[in-house]
């Protein structure tokens, strides 16, 4: 799936510079997602393997991603062993959350 086939009108980021980040949110999925989940149809819920420095990781490209898609609500819960991301989108935006979770089980699955 490329990048913009499923990036929403209302992303601010750059067009060039969307596949290296596509590729960011690629590798931490492959190297730490250990679940996923989607308690709701507006809410995916990714569990990733802890260890040092992912919970910065995650921190600072959420950061980067909410401030050129303001569509995403993220919250990051560091735990024990793991780093939880819920991600959280609205109505209008629940096809991007759709395209999401394909990319992220696909990315879980190729490990």
């Amino acid at each position: 799936m490329s990048a913009p086939a499923w990036v929403p009108q209302s992303c601010t980021l750059p067009t060039e510079e969307r596949p290296p980040r596509v590729a960011e949110w690629d590798a931490l999925f492959a190297e730490r997602l250990t679940s996923l989940s989607r308690p709701g149809r507006l809410g995916l819920r990714l569990e990733l393997s802890g260890g040092p420095g992912v919970e910065e990781r995650v921190r600072e490209l959420v950061a980067r991603e909410a401030g050129c898609c303001s569509f995403f609500a993220f919250t990051v819960t560091v735990g024990d062993i793991s780093v939880l991301l819920d991600i959280a989108v609205d109505e209008a935006h629940e096809a991007v959350l759709d395209a999401l979770v394909a990319r992220t089980a696909a990315d879980g699955e190729s490990r």
